[in-house]
């Protein structure tokens, strides 16, 4: 079989709407603060602490994830406002139970498990040709948004899990 030994893709999460409002809550609150503790010093310590709030918010407006496919494993990073990284899970293909786009109804026996569900795609509900589902370990439902060259390579590992419908 053709074994793809490295691929790798890079995906946007959508920014929320509520993380955007909290960011721009809490540097409006602190540069208030900020104001007002120049009369009263005690409010200093809240513009601090409203600066510490923007700043942790802020990590979490910009999310990317990143698929890493590498010697019959996934890997996903979370890369937050493209300077923080984090794993965010790695998946064995052998442990991988079906990878199918999303709504496909090679899930329908799935639907009926209770799984972890985890989330690693754009966000973007409108765009369901572009989301899979990978069912791991009888314990994860992971949704992704992987190119063709992801999934041609878990598809030369495991042809009989994957659909591409």
């Amino acid at each position: 079989m053709d074994d793809v030994g490295y691929v790798e893709w890079l995906v946007a999460r959508k920014p929320s709407t509520v993380m955007n409002f909290l960011k721009i809550l809490s540097i409006l609150l602190t540069v208030c603060f900020f104001i007002l503790g120049l009369m009263n010093p005690i409010l200093l310590v809240l513009a601090l602490a409203m600066a510490a709030a923007a700043y942790f918010v802020s990590l979490n407006t910009q999310v990317e994830y990143e698929y890493l496919y590498c010697e019959r494993e996934l890997s996903i990073d979370k890369i937050m406002n493209k300077s923080k990284r984090k794993n965010a899970g790695k998946f064995e293909i052998e442990r991988m139970e079906i990878l199918a786009p999303y709504g496909s109804y090679h899930l329908d026996e799935f639907k009926k498990k209770t799984y972890k569900e985890l989330d690693f795609s754009s966000g973007v509900v409108n765009k369901p040709e572009k989301r899979y589902v990978l069912y791991y370990d009888g314990k994860n439902k992971v949704i992704i948004e992987p190119n063709e060259g992801i999934i041609k390579a878990i598809k030369s590992i495991a042809p009989r899990k994957v659909f591409t419908d």
